[in-house]
């Protein structure tokens, strides 16, 4: 019983279950084993906005589009012949014009895998900006088209077929961008993978240049067109000028980005339109006048599309190939510094 005293004492003796619940046997108390966190060179799924389906499927849209249209302005014009939607003195206009289409489509198709708006938005601004920008073009000097100016029939369809096609995709790319902006939001975590601190300064000025260089063609084509190389009217040299200027747009959309890894689809597409349009150039060298300021001006703009886009490119793969210090590998500390126990 609890209350029996122990024998020689004067005490209840302690009933052994009370006992054993009040002086409880001490257990070995172990260390916890640290969780293995993510990885510092990895972006967290959870960061920024997810990207809205309506985008992606917009990319994948106006990929495939661009690499037909691209396709038929750029044969034309290493043909020799205009075969774009608009008379124009001369085939480097809309050569160029099909090969920026062209080569960019790989970087939309890659844009439209992409989970995270943050990984889309340095392609998704430009390709708004040029579809935007070369359907108010077409409206603009719609007296040039080739419907307007009575050129061959497949010609003329293509020209209307073209104004409706860039309407459509223009209003459908403004409607998918402010469905991105309702999506919420968290905090970005710092940048993964920093372009180096040499190549910041030269960004900004690649981006200033072509930026500059687009505004100049799309708003005062009048004074602009005397600086570039070859024979272009007023719907060449305003065509010209929005791709410049989604160029500069995304060479400064990449720099503010500050993280390669969120860039990869626009470092796939520039280099793409650097060597299309070095294409171009190279087959048509006879109608581009070499001894001006323009065109080497030019071309050493398409040299550092390159560069920057092989660069790039090339940093964000090899920090990707890069492996991540594994978490809990060393062992904890033992309490008093004992040494391990062997077996």
């Amino acid at each position: 019983m609890s209350d029996a005293a122990e024998p020689g004492t004067g005490t209840p003796a302690a009933d052994p279950a009370t006992h054993l619940t009040t002086h409880p046997t001490a257990q070995p108390t172990s260390s916890p084993t640290p969780t293995p966190g993510p990885a510092p060179t990895e972006a967290s799924d959870a960061d920024g906005r997810a990207l809205a389906p309506v985008v992606a499927l917009l990319a994948t849209t106006v990929a495939v589009t661009s690499s037909l249209t691209g396709l038929l302005l750029t044969a034309g014009a290493l043909a020799g012949r205009v075969a774009g939607p608009w008379t124009s003195p001369s085939p480097v206009g809309p050569g160029l014009v099909g090969a920026a289409m062209l080569g960019t489509a790989p970087g939309l198709l890659a844009l439209a895998r992409a989970r995270r708006w943050e990984e889309a938005r340095t392609l998704v601004f430009p390709l708004v900006t040029v579809l935007v920008g070369l359907f108010a073009v077409a409206v603009l000097n719609a007296g040039q088209l080739q419907a307007a100016e009575g050129g061959p029939l497949f010609l003329a369809l293509f020209s209307l077929g073209w104004v409706a096609v860039l309407g459509l995709l223009a209003l459908a790319a403004v409607l998918c961008l402010a469905r991105q902006y309702t999506r919420p939001a968290t905090p970005l975590r710092g940048p993964v993978v920093p372009p180096p601190a040499w190549s910041r300064p030269l960004l900004a000025v690649l981006g200033s240049s072509w930026l500059g260089t687009g505004a100049g063609l799309l708003f005062l084509p009048g004074f602009w067109a005397e600086f570039v190389p070859w024979e272009v009217n007023r719907t060449d040299a305003q065509s010209l000028g929005v791709w410049a200027l989604a160029l500069g747009i995304g060479v400064l959309g990449t720099l503010a980005e500050d993280d390669l890894r969120r860039v990869r689809p626009a470092l796939i597409s520039v280099p793409g339109v650097a060597l299309a349009a070095g294409a171009v150039l190279a087959v048509r060298a006879g109608d581009v006048d070499w001894t001006s300021g323009g065109a080497v001006s030019l071309a050493v703009l398409l040299l550092g599309l390159l560069t920057s886009g092989l660069t790039g490119h090339r940093l964000a793969a090899r920090a990707g190939r890069t492996p991540p210090a594994r978490a809990g590998r060393t062992p904890p500390a033992r309490a008093g510094g004992a040494p391990p126990a062997r077996s």
